[in-house]
């Protein structure tokens, strides 16, 4: 029988200055990426909705990720990039904590990800509703910092 799931004890860590920065990217046609960039999307701004809802996502990670510490949130940066086809959001999260913000910052990238797709969802769709060129991918943890 395996042990029973459980949190880390954390509590006799000393509290640290940690950093976590996360980058993911969302696949989109050209033509779409094209009318994020002129402010054309019905719903508005998808990269200002997408930073406020990762930011979000960043303090409730804990509660979407079952066995996460609740840890002091300092600071939240979220940040874009323009390729043809896609857009790549980059999430850095900073705490002075016991343990790291590596979900954090994963769950954060996840979240503007995801916001891209929904305000967008209607210039992705194909004539039987599919979703043939959306895609998020290469979500990844791209450097995590501590200092002692």
């Amino acid at each position: 029988m395996s042990d029973p799931v459980k949190m880390i004890d954390v509590s006799g860590k000393e509290t640290v200055y940690r950093s976590a920065t996360a980058v993911g990217r969302i696949r989109l046609k050209k033509t779409t990426v094209e009318a994020i960039k002129e402010q054309g999307i019905k719903k508005g701004d998808p990269l200002t909705v997408g930073e406020i809802a990762a930011i979000l996502a960043v303090k409730k990670t804990p509660e979407l990720i079952p066995l996460c510490h609740n840890i002091p949130i300092g600071q939240v940066d979220v940040e874009y990039e323009f390729m043809e086809n896609s857009i790549e959001a980059r999430c850095r999260v900073v705490t002075n904590a016991q343990t790291g913000v590596e979900m954090e910052a994963l769950m954060g990238v996840a979240t503007a990800l995801l916001n891209i797709w929904d305000m967008t969802k209607y210039l992705e769709k194909d004539a039987d509703g599919q979703y043939p060129d959306a895609a998020i991918t290469d979500i990844r943890v791209v450097e995590k910092r501590k200092r002692e």
